[in-house]
């Protein structure tokens, strides 16, 4: 557990969130349960959504985090009054994780309708019950264990999600214990057996410089998106001014 808490490392210099109250929405609390458990949820409803049926964005944090901390790191609630989308923050409990990790390793926690996997996506189900949500706006996002779990609710509920986006993630079915969960951080992952499917459409993003979850794991996941696709993958390099540089690669579809 105290590796997988590495999982998550700190932003060196996270953007600080504006005060709550200079954002128009609602940040709600509320929990959703069902025979596998119960977690935790924080809910923005952003002050421009006025009815209509919005886009809803699944934000899955990662290690030591919690939804206040993931919302003030990636700025969604921001973006959310932008957009008019709703962001749902999931919040993984001590109690099924001491280091507040998304259990993507577990066997149990990579079935569909079992384990952390049928809480999540109840638990989207039940916001889409509440709110007016656009059924075919629905994308789940995550950061390191909460990537690897975005790719297994992607992979699993393709009827639910519509796209997935990864940061510094894992593939689905990479691990299916502690050790082998060790063992795909450093890019010794275990590849998956399912084909066929519906393709997942997804955005990765990982530092090719990543000693905590090995870039390897960023391939393979494109890898694994780009399966059906019958053309290969372009490449762009870029700089961010003044920042860091990037290669992008876009595969066509």
């Amino acid at each position: 557990q105290r590796q997988l808490r590495d999982l998550t490392a700190p932003a060196a210099a996270a953007p600080v969130q504006p005060a709550r109250e200079r954002l128009a929405g609602n940040f709600v609390d509320g929990f959703h349960m069902n025979a596998a458990g119960r977690r935790e949820y924080k809910l923005y409803v952003p002050g421009s959504n006025k009815g209509a049926p919005a886009p809803l964005l699944v934000m899955l944090h990662g290690c030591t985090q919690d939804p206040d901390d993931f919302a003030n790191g990636t700025q969604m609630n921001v973006l959310a009054e932008e957009i008019g989308c709703l962001v749902l923050y999931p919040a993984q409990s001590k109690d099924a994780n001491p280091s507040r990790c998304w259990n993507w390793f577990n066997a149990v926690d990579q079935r569909r309708d079992e384990g952390e996997p049928s809480i999540i996506a109840g638990m989207t189900r039940a916001i889409m019950d509440d709110y007016a949500i656009d059924a075919d706006q629905v994308y789940v996002a995550g950061l390191s264990a909460g990537g690897a779990m975005a790719t297994i609710m992607g992979t699993l509920y393709p009827e639910l999600y519509a796209a997935v986006g990864v940061h510094s993630g894992l593939p689905f079915a990479s691990a299916n214990d502690l050790s082998s969960a060790l063992a795909a951080m450093k890019g010794d992952f275990l590849r998956s057996q399912q084909s066929g499917g519906q393709p997942l459409p997804i955005i990765v993003f990982h530092g090719d410089r990543d000693t905590t979850v090995h870039p390897a794991n960023g391939d393979e996941l494109v890898a694994q998106g780009a399966r059906h696709l019958a053309q290969p993958g372009m490449a762009e390099p870029g700089r961010v001014p003044d920042g860091h540089a990037y290669t992008r690669t876009l595969y066509p579809d």
